[in-house]
């Protein structure tokens, strides 16, 4: 490895360039014909397989930052896709889940992501996209580890 910073070379760079190319492009299909963003799909779809959460919960368990996931609720409870409810013991801790509409939503998106997952890993063989799923574990699992210290 070389001591020159080639940004194009950065892995970091590219991990994002990566990232941003294929989430443009699926937030595109998202808002054509659902409207919705991003974080709006991702609360859909944690909310599909995790009901129950918190906005807290989902922003833990996304990553997304909890002013992005609290626009993203505010805008699914006001379309009629979550529906909001509190807790018993802490009136101060909200509990979403999908509504009929949500679900209708969720069901008719996962095939469409599953689909274009599959598109975008077309070219690489088996043992590629196993190794591919081990490399970005192992990536995910440093970076947890680095960003401790």
């Amino acid at each position: 490895m070389s001591d020159e910073l080639i940004l194009e070379n950065f892995l970091p760079y590219r991990l994002s360039i990566l990232s941003n190319t294929v989430s443009s492009t699926i937030a595109q299909a998202y808002e054509k014909q659902f409207g919705l963003s991003i974080p709006e799909w991702r609360v859909i779809a944690i909310l599909g397989r995790f009901p129950g959460l918190s906005a807290v919960e989902v922003a833990e368990r996304t990553l997304m930052d909890k002013v992005a996931v609290s626009r993203a609720v505010t805008k699914l409870i006001k379309s009629g896709r979550i529906d909001r409810a509190f807790a018993d013991a802490d009136r101060r801790r909200s509990i979403l889940n999908l509504s009929p509409e949500g679900r209708r939503v969720h069901d008719e998106i996962a095939p469409l992501a599953l689909n274009f997952e599959r598109d975008l890993l077309q070219g690489l063989g088996p043992e590629e996209i196993a190794q591919l799923d081990v490399i970005i574990e192992r990536l995910l699992s440093r970076a947890r580890v680095l960003d401790q210290t």
